[in-house]
């Protein structure tokens, strides 16, 4: 009996980039790994929760002794303005060498090129352990069904990843630059200021909520929030809106709102900083009379994985695929490693990122092949 065919990746990559998954919808792109998947061997179940979908796929025993897990997601943006884009955004046209598609880069090509690598790897030389694909369909949006339901679902049934990958883009321009050991957390702030209306020529009668804001911004924003860490940049502190909605020129408005949001190394965590904006917000208030009130969300907290033997290990695989040493970084926004860091160690490796999230999204069709053989050779050393 002939052996099965290499999963071919870049095929996988186009019928999953014309499934329309974007947030929430599934789009049908899990039932196709999922299909995909259970053909190969593989153990799945769907983890759907709050009508989000997800797929948990193991290939191997329940509690082995040792399992490679990836991670990954393929609901995608929304395209924006479809009549902008230059190919079908669900089409999965190839021009010029590139695949263009929503999802293209962000992420659907990092999910084919795992799947494809898992699949053919335990065909060929089936290991001494389980490897373990959680893949969501809740990643680019508030996140709180996604790959969270995946890891609360495995902690509930004794499913357990030794080391995950986690396939994000990580490259920012050529293909093997960069891998991520860790992320800054993110945090917003909204604040709302309650003063006394009143017309401007008499200010003195009002209690003015914008120069309170003004005044805390000004505060918030005076000094850099530290100046970085062995591995992690400086944080930053941004103000993204003042706003109090009035159309009237003479009048000192009763309520204004201000946001800001913080993408924070090491040296800080949600719960410092939350003390820290309303110590700054009751001294303002002290000052002025206005009353300024706090809404805060953290979106994930800053992590990193030490250097050590499985960042090496990914390394090792990255350069012998494209000849260069990827640079171990922290930079960038948020990432669903924020969760699986509690599960494992984690680390992310995957394409080049340039176009993901806008108009005519799209990855180089030799990229995605070369992305499964790195994949492929971290199964390989990882079970040797």
């Amino acid at each position: 009996m002939a052996a099965p065919s290499p999963v071919d990746p870049v095929a996988l990559t186009a019928a999953l980039i014309r499934c329309a998954s974007v947030t929430p919808t599934e789009g049908g792109a899990l039932q196709l790994l999922d299909a995909t998947l259970s053909g190969a061997g593989f153990t799945c179940t769907r983890v759907d929760r709050n009508g989000t979908a997800n797929l948990f796929a193991r290939w191997g025993n329940r509690g082995a002794n040792r399992s490679l897990g990836f991670n990954g997601h393929t609901d995608v943006v929304p395209v924006g303005d479809s009549a902008a884009w230059t190919q079908d955004p669900f089409g999965a046209a190839i021009v010029d060498g590139f695949m263009y598609g929503r999802g293209a880069t962000d992420m659907k090509s990092g999910v084919a090129a795992f799947v494809a690598a898992a699949i053919d790897f335990v065909r060929d030389t089936p290991p001494d352990g389980a490897v373990i694909l959680t893949i969501t369909g809740d990643e680019e949006g508030d996140a709180t069904d996604g790959t969270v339901a995946l890891l609360d679902w495995m902690s509930q049934n004794a499913e357990r990843m030794s080391h995950c990958l986690v396939g994000e883009p990580t490259s920012p321009n050529v293909m093997g630059e960069m891998m991520k050991i860790g992320r800054r957390g993110s945090m917003t702030c909204w604040f709302t200021a309650t003063g006394v209306q009143g017309h401007s020529a008499y200010p003195h009668r009002a209690k003015n909520p914008m120069t309170a804001l003004v005044q805390l911004l000004a505060r918030l924003d005076s000094k850099p929030l530290d100046q970085g860490t062995a591995h992690f940049d400086a944080s930053t502190l941004a103000i993204t809106t003042i706003d109090c909605g009035n159309p009237a020129t003479n009048v000192i408005p009763a309520k204004g709102t201000a946001t800001v949001n913080i993408r924070y190394n090491d040296l800080h965590t949600g719960q410092s900083l939350s003390d820290w904006l309303r110590g700054h917000a009751q001294v303002v208030t002290a000052q002025t009379g206005v009353q300024i009130d706090l809404r805060l969300q953290i979106s994930g907290e800053s992590f990193l994985t030490p250097p050590g033997d499985w960042s090496a290990l990914v390394a090792r695989a990255v350069q012998a695929e494209t000849g260069r040493q990827p640079e171990m970084s922290t930079s960038g926004g948020t990432s669903d490693a924020r969760f699986v860091k509690d599960h494992c160690p984690v680390v992310e490796f995957g394409l080049v990122g340039k176009t993901m999230h806008q108009v005519d999204e799209r990855v180089e069709v030799a990229q995605i092949g070369q992305l499964k053989s790195i994949y492929a050779r971290i199964l390989r050393d990882y079970f040797a």
